[in-house]
């Protein structure tokens, strides 16, 4: 579909056209025909007071005066003829003559002092880094720190102290890593008092909100945003000392499957320009650091957006489902199984077509990695979002103009026609669909869906599941409509639906695993009762899947293209 071209003025054109306007007028005609005289005759050109800014702003009558005592001088043939046709050069009365005249007489007015502009009085409003406190005590807290330092063996800190340190900084207790690793002690294994009170105070003097401290802790030096290998530390610390994943520190294997989760799911949320950098400015706008400072006050299993570990287990095991041979890559076909092929495969090619995904091996070998996938799963099971929206809206935009045409809706429209047609179920032609969907949406622009449309409707998940969930699209059929209002009107008081998806398969992979126990358990009693050899637990565990009894995978299968194992053994 072509592009609306917008129309810019050019400035060059503009000053042209202005210039030849000028240049046409009377006046204009008449001043240069006189310098141009009085250049050929050999005559000084005396500059007007005012050419160097010395004369006041004429007033509008002043000007309409001069105007009009300009249009009644006659054009004669003589002012056009050179000089000396007929008789002396000053024989002919011009304007410039006129004010020329009277330069000798005319001084130019002293000017009053000027009050400063207003521009100047301005106060300051943009803070990258935080507005500044003016009662911050910045010798008190270092004089706290020094304190708490005093009451280690020769005033150093090690990694576990830096708890007591972070307190008597007044920060929240999981930034003890990123304070630690910022003062250097990653290379000697602890920290000394002079060199982290000289990190703090130049971080005190120079950010001053919590947003650019955290920044400052964990960017690279020079940088001003955070990637995502700036957070492995810190999660690994996370991992390491919070006291509700003891279960998880006792599988090492499984740390960087954690981490990587944790990882995607803050840029999921906080990193809104989808360019792989979170600025201070979108740090400052999430609600991430909230979670982190909560970390140490309630059970990790809270914090439904990052760290939520009951999350992680559900994302984890869906991925395992799927990766077949277990390379921790997974292609086309093995996409396509998820929730029994319930996703178009044409929103699946776009998915490895590289729009929403940074895998590399995506362009390379066609698969995504388990890192694509979190978000994958994340956008399918909760399409209200503001990622989530945009996720699947840059898979529907096939041409990449930022529009939803009528075209593509109908090209993903087909294959749910083609799959409800096998099921026996008679689908809606396009048209009264098409119909249903800008009735939901409104668009600005009629026959055009643009993302902004879609966020401001509230329903964007029912307008994505008909074009590409099947199974969804019919629960949605079936859904009294008055119902989809109501929800709508008690958005924000209620679980998400991420939150109610991952309670649900939770729940069920808890109940499985369960039931599988059990039954191993009385299957090996049934054994020994008969004096059989126990199977192997090799052919047990292909029958039940606990968590961490999942085969470790090899050194070269790499989640997230990071080299875990260089970091953390």
């Amino acid at each position: 579909m072509p592009t609306t071209t917008v129309l810019k003025p050019v400035l060059k054109m503009k000053v042209d056209e202005l210039f030849l306007r000028w240049l046409s007028e009377t006046p204009t005609q008449l001043l240069l025909n006189d310098y141009l005289r009085r250049i050929k005759n050999g005559e000084k050109i005396l500059p007007d007071a005012d050419d160097y800014g010395t004369k006041e702003i004429p007033s509008k009558s002043t000007l309409h005066s001069a105007h009009k005592a300009l249009d009644n001088l006659s054009l004669s043939p003589q002012s056009a003829l050179p000089p000396g046709s007929y008789g002396s050069p000053r024989s002919g009365l011009t304007p410039r003559k006129r004010r020329s005249s009277s330069v000798g007489v005319v001084h130019p007015k002293k000017e009053e002092p000027l009050t400063p502009a207003l521009s100047q009085n301005i106060p300051k409003f943009y803070f990258p880094k935080g507005c500044p406190k003016a009662n911050l005590n910045i010798d008190g807290i270092i004089s706290k720190i020094e304190k708490t330092f005093s009451g280690f063996p020769l005033e150093r800190a090690t990694l576990e102290d830096m708890g007591k340190v972070a307190k008597a900084c007044e920060c929240p207790l999981y930034w003890k890593a990123p304070l630690f690793y910022a003062a250097g002690g990653e290379r000697t294994g602890y920290v000394s008092v002079h060199k982290f009170i000289a990190m703090w105070r130049k971080i005190l003097h120079t950010c001053h909100d919590d947003a650019a401290k955290f920044m400052q802790l964990l960017a690279k030096p020079g940088c001003s945003y955070l990637e995502q290998e700036d957070f492995i530390p810190f999660l690994q610390d996370v991992v390491n000392t919070h006291p509700h994943l003891t279960f998880l520190r006792e599988a090492s294997e499984f740390h960087s499957r954690y981490i990587t989760t944790v990882v995607q799911r803050i840029f999921y949320l906080v990193n809104r320009s989808w360019s792989g950098r979170i600025t201070c400015s979108e740090l400052r706008k999430s609600n991430f650091l909230q979670h982190v400072a909560l970390l140490e006050e309630e059970d990790i299993n809270q914090s439904a957006d990052y760290f939520s570990y009951e999350h992680f287990y559900v994302i984890y095991c869906k991925f395992w489902e799927l990766d077949t041979d277990h390379d921790l890559y997974i292609d086309e076909n093995d996409l396509a199984k998820h929730n029994d092929h319930a996703i178009s495969s044409h929103v699946i090619q776009r998915i490895f077509s590289g729009t929403v995904t940074r895998s590399r091996k995506v362009h390379k070998e066609g698969k995504i990695s388990y890192a694509d996938f979190v978000w994958f799963l994340l956008s399918e099971e909760d399409k209200k979002t503001q990622t989530s929206i945009e996720y699947w809206f840059r898979c529907m935009d096939l041409d990449g103009d930022g529009v939803l045409s009528m075209y593509e809706l109908e090209y993903f429209y087909e294959e749910q026609c083609q799959k409800m047609e096998s099921m026996a179920i008679e689908p809606l032609p396009f048209e009264d669909c098409l119909c249903q969907m800008l009735d939901l949406v409104k668009p600005q622009t009629e026959g055009k869906i643009t993302l902004h449309d879609l966020k401001k409707c509230k329903q964007a998940n029912i307008f994505f599941d008909t074009f590409l969930n099947l199974e969804k699209y019919l629960d949605h059929e079936q859904k009294d409509p008055f119902s989809v209002l109501r929800v709508g009107e008690n958005e924000g008081q209620e679980l998400s639906d991420w939150e109610k998806y991952a309670a649900e398969e939770y729940a069920v992979l808890v109940a499985e695993e369960a039931a599988n126990e059990q039954w191993n358990d009385g299957y090996d009693a049934e054994l020994n009762l008969l004096d059989i050899p126990v199977a192997s637990e090799d052919k047990c565990s292909s029958d039940k899947r606990p968590f961490f009894d999942l085969p470790s995978h090899s050194p070269e299968a790499d989640l997230e293209e990071y080299e875990y194992e260089d970091d953390f053994e």
